[in-house]
């Protein structure tokens, strides 16, 4: 019981830093709190390795040459210090799966948990290091050259980084979590496919603006103080549902394939 006091006040402190750290907004900090607390209850230490190494590599990367990257915000509907609804979308699922995994002591929660939480990580990464890239991404939707930072895009250094995350995450799950080599497989490939849903749904789907004072196509439905125009996808679905989908999807499918398969 005490041990358990001492985590929860660990997590507790942790989201305070990163608070304090421009990594997470005061609902963020919240958020990241439950949803440690949910991975805590269901795959303890354990657990909360996996998601320290998303978050902590993902801050990482954020903060990363941020200079070089700040023309990108404009793009961006938020920026790096993320709110409780981007950590809902990124943590969300992978909470609930440890939390199932408490009830049930199934693995296959245990292998959504990870799934999540790659393609998340992978996703990150890519969003992250892509746009340092030398040579401009392509759209996935018209093979044509865009702007750095655009949804929808692949660069090979993002495609690197995305794959390469996923890997991280696959390697320490397999190290402190109950898997084997075949689940740790069935992980990593659809780990590197929730990065594409989320390429493919961003491109297809999450909506778009144009502004009408600087004519930037960004992702802010407010831009030069007015309203932009929409240009594309649907209204409903913003970077942070396209987020959820993909995290959500990618660990149905490697659940799918783990009881087909094995």
């Amino acid at each position: 019981m005490l041990m358990d006091l001492l985590i929860i006040f660990f997590i507790i402190i942790m989201a305070i830093v990163a608070n304090k750290g421009q990594s997470l907004s005061r609902s963020g900090a919240i958020a990241a709190t439950v949803v440690g607390g949910l991975i805590y209850q269901g795959l303890y230490l354990q657990g909360l390795l996996i998601l320290g190494t998303f978050f902590c590599t993902s801050s990482f990367w954020s903060f990363y040459k941020s200079k070089l990257k700040k023309d990108l915000e404009e793009k961006h509907e938020k920026g790096s210090k993320r709110d409780w609804i981007q950590v809902f979308a990124n943590g969300g699922v992978a909470a609930l799966s440890s939390l199932l995994y408490y009830f049930t002591n199934d693995v296959i929660w245990v292998i959504a948990f990870l799934t999540s939480l790659a393609s998340a990580t992978g996703d990150t990464w890519s969003s992250e290091i892509g746009p340092l890239s030398k040579r401009p991404p392509l759209s996935v939707k018209s093979f044509k050259v865009v702007e750095a930072g655009t949804s929808g895009a692949i660069s090979t250094l993002g495609t690197i980084s995305a794959i390469v995350g996923v890997g991280v995450i696959t390697i320490v799950g397999m190290y402190v979590l109950p898997i084997t080599a075949k689940m740790a497989w069935i992980i990593f490939v659809f780990g590197i496919l929730g990065n594409g849903i989320d390429t493919y749904l961003g491109a297809y789907f999450q909506r778009t603006y144009q502004c009408r004072i600087c004519l930037l196509d960004t992702e802010k439905p407010i831009h030069c103080n007015e309203k932009a125009r929409k240009i594309g996808g649907s209204t409903l679905l913003n970077n942070d549902g396209v987020n959820f989908l993909a995290g959500l999807f990618a660990p149905i499918f490697a659940i799918l394939t783990y009881q087909i398969l094995l």
